[in-house]
């Protein structure tokens, strides 16, 4: 995930990214149909214009924002100050309607939250955030012992309190900024590590922590741009990566805890175009360096473009989650990915045994192994599935096999739009699986599937004012989750609909389209709507709960997420929006909105559309190809200029995003990325819809340079008239993922939803 979307923050995230004239349609030629008038404000200074000649295969255009990408020209500051004044001025006469939409998300949170205790050996973690903060806290408090030693460790236990890990808040208030992005407890329980980015770069520093001494004993330099962190099995070691400056995590350093011995590298990748990540055995028994299976020690198999190896070790075997071609059994119908084994010794680590093999139809996406389970993540349908086998394997088994031979439990779940998201689930030795269930029309609930029992029990509900308050979460276990025990959560399905409909492309391909509305409002042709899309990197388009939604939802709203070509579920489907194939993205998102008016859920002149990073580029070009299609759109850190980013490799992620978006050395792979280039492909003259453009000044995966020269452009070349009621609002602090805290994305939310309002109207 590398121009990576950014979510709401949520309970859920703390259990764990051609050339154009300059002709321009004057306001009196102005044809856009809107319930509301073009933005009556002038519009601020545009920016300056400096001559910059890009050329590619042959072809040469003029690009006069480029200067932009300099953030250290004051003329780029006062800009963005120009336009951030205009945008306030613009949504001046919202003020009271963004009071009441922030009032409304207020109110519907509870005080504090916090997850459920997750017991991992002695200890049992939580996070919780306090009442009036906006980040979580991580804690830890002494596990109620059972059996021989349980009188005297318990005596112990009581003589202490519930011990802070790590406050969030408390590197806000020293810094300004927070973002956490790898947290380790060591094997041991005795130090945590963590990273941190304190000022939006994403280039994160190392710290490790004493949890008896509570005193930090190691810290690198803030420049260190470390990604993953892996403990040794006996907690002597860490290992990290670090990334260059592109952020391509390149090299693993290893550090001994306490030894004040200088780190050392044990592997550099040189590839550019690959990077290299390292993760520990669900045992510890093994550090696993993923490089496309290059280690410094040995090589599981040599490499192959587009092959991925997964490792987890049991009982003497590695187990092996991979699409490594192999002549033993036809894979084609889900595009090779498998579950295989070998012995975990070198000389036997190329004699694979194949074991699993998923049925036509359904994907294979990930494993969890525990002592006595393992569990395995499924894509069917377009649904995730989660279920776990019995471990160990037979060793004399003939496979392969395919799930249902494993007699396996697939875990339950209360509908099939539910999605599922892991706990942290540290304990290799437990048999019960932490996760949490939501779906739309369903507040999150943790959930631990204990996988010996095969029952479920509901631990938790996210606490929903006016929702949620007498759900009566039971730690009875039960078979199953369905209407007979309703009463142990809630859900609002009788409240909301939520309905999933495949939605017919241009080349006759099926596209999800998942729609949200309110049971007690009337759709009709005159109803208001937002459209969802991402269609990026294999990534699924959250449709979890989120309680911030009810404000459009009460006021009549359709919310809709078109999971198009290019996101996940199934590698074909990723692939399918891709380099040359990424057109199809585009075409399908807009297929699905005009569904939404064509079927009557929404009117054809009240739908907005909403993209996020990779998302905005998604939205901006079928924008270009459908400049009447939607009435409003919301375009958050958004990937816009793709051509010229993509031709420039000294920019971070962009080799990295050759497998994603097409290599501009190759002309075909080229002249895809210009065809779909929101910035390249702004229509002279025509008549744009009102744009809420967000931008982050600090923002490395996506340049705040690509939002200001698309609004500059969008200003210079179309409809003059319509073009004023485009806004960019950028953020000077922080980075790609906002402030992301508890009451200030509120704020965030609420311009957005204020914004379409005024756009759209209520």
């Amino acid at each position: 995930m590398l121009r990576a979307k950014n979510f709401p923050f949520s309970l859920r995230s703390l259990h764990s990214l051609f050339l154009t004239s300059s002709s321009f349609a004057s306001s009196s030629q102005c044809k856009r149909t809107s319930l509301n008038p073009p933005s009556l404000h002038h519009p601020p200074e545009p920016p300056k214009k400096v001559p910059h000649t890009v050329s590619a295969h042959g072809r040469s255009w003029d690009d006069p924002y480029h200067w932009m990408r300099n953030t250290d020209d004051q003329d780029l500051l006062h800009y963005l100050k120009r336009e951030n004044d205009y945008a306030e001025a613009y949504m001046a006469d919202t003020c009271g309607l963004r009071r009441r939409l922030i009032a409304e998300m207020k109110g519907r949170m509870p005080a504090t939250v916090a997850t459920p205790p997750e017991p991992w050996g002695t200890w049992e973690y939580f996070q919780y955030i306090p009442e009036g903060k906006e980040y979580p806290v991580l804690c830890r408090k002494p596990r109620v012992q059972t059996g021989l030693v349980k009188t005297a460790l318990n005596y112990i236990y009581a003589l202490g309190k519930e011990q802070v890990l790590l406050d969030w808040n408390q590197v806000a208030e020293k810094y300004g900024y927070v973002h956490i992005g790898s947290c380790r407890i060591s094997p041991d329980h005795k130090f945590l590590a963590y990273t941190l980015d304190s000022s939006g770069s994403e280039f994160f520093s190392l710290h490790i922590k004493c949890l008896q001494t509570n005193r930090i004993v190691y810290s690198s330099s803030t420049d260190k741009g470390v990604v993953s962190l892996a403990w040794t099995g006996d907690s002597r070691f860490l290992g990290y990566t670090i990334c260059d400056q592109t952020q391509r995590p390149y090299q693993v350093f290893f550090h001994k805890v306490g030894s004040g011995e200088e780190d050392f590298v044990i592997f550099t990748e040189h590839d550019r175009s690959c990077c290299v990540d390292i993760t520990s055995t669900k045992d510890f028994k093994y550090i696993t360096i993923n490089s496309n299976s290059r280690t410094s020690s040995e090589e599981v198999r040599k490499r192959v473009t587009g092959v991925q190896y997964f490792l987890e070790h049991h009982d003497g075997y590695f187990y092996i989650l991979t699409n490594y071609p192999t002549e033993s059994v036809e894979l084609a119908h889900n595009d090779g990915y498998y579950l295989a084994r070998c012995i975990a010794e070198g000389s036997t680590l190329n004699k694979w045994e194949v074991l699993l093999v998923p049925e036509e139809g359904t994907i294979l996406q990930d494993m969890d192994m525990f002592h006595d389970h393992l569990v395995i993540f499924l894509h069917k349908e377009g649904l995730p599935l989660f279920c776990s086998m019995d471990m160990p394997i037979d060793p004399n088994i003939q496979g392969p096999k395919k799930v249902e031979e494993f007699d396996p439990w697939f875990f339950p779940v209360p509908t099939t739009l539910c999605n599922i998201t892991p706990g942290s689930n540290h304990d290799f030795m437990s048999p019960v699986y932490r996760a949490v269930v939501s779906s739309p029309v369903m507040p999150d609930l943790t959930v631990d599937y204990d996988m010996k029992k095969r029952e479920i029990s509901i631990l938790q509900q996210d606490n929903v004012k006016g929702i949620t308050e007498n759900s009566n979460p039971t730690s009875t276990p039960l078979k199953k989750l369905d209407s007979k025990n309703l009463k142990t959560w809630k859900d609002l399905s009788e409240k909301f609909h939520c309905e999933r409909r495949l939605v017919t492309s241009h080349d006759g391909v099926s596209v999800p389209l998942t729609i949200l509305f309110s049971g007690s409002k009337d759709i009709n042709n005159g109803t208001a709507g937002i459209l969802h899309g991402y269609g990026a990197y294999g990534e699924v388009l959250d449709k979890s709960w989120c309680a911030d939604r009810l404000s459009l939802l009460d006021r009549g709203w359709v919310m809709a997420f078109a999971d198009v070509r290019g996101g996940g579920g199934d590698p074909s489907w990723h692939q399918a929006g891709t380099k040359t194939n990424k057109m199809n993205s585009i075409y399908d998102f807009a297929e699905c909105a005009k569904y939404l008016v064509r079927e009557g859920f929404v009117h054809q002149n009240r739908l907005g559309a909403i993209g996020v990073s990779a998302g905005g580029l998604l939205v901006g070009a079928t924008i270009n190809l459908h400049p009447h299609l939607f009435s409003a759109a919301i375009l958050k850190v958004p990937f816009l200029d793709i051509s010229n980013t993509m031709l420039d490799p000294s920019l971070p992620l962009t080799i990295l995003d050759y497998d994603e978006f097409g290599d501009p050395k190759v002309k075909t792979e080229f002249e895809a990325i210009r065809s779909v280039s929101p910035y390249n492909n702004l229509s002279p003259g025509s008549c744009y819809p009102p744009v809420l453009v967000t931008a982050s000044f600090h923002d490395s995966r996506v340049g705040v340079w690509e939002a200001a020269k698309w609004v500059a452009k969008a200003r210079d070349i179309t409809c003059t008239s319509c073009s004023s009621s485009i806004i960019l609002k950028t953020n000077m602090t922080s980075g790609h993922f906002g402030e992301g805290g508890r009451y200030l994305q509120c704020e965030d939310t609420a311009l957005e939803y204020a914004f379409l309002i005024k756009a759209l109207g209520e």
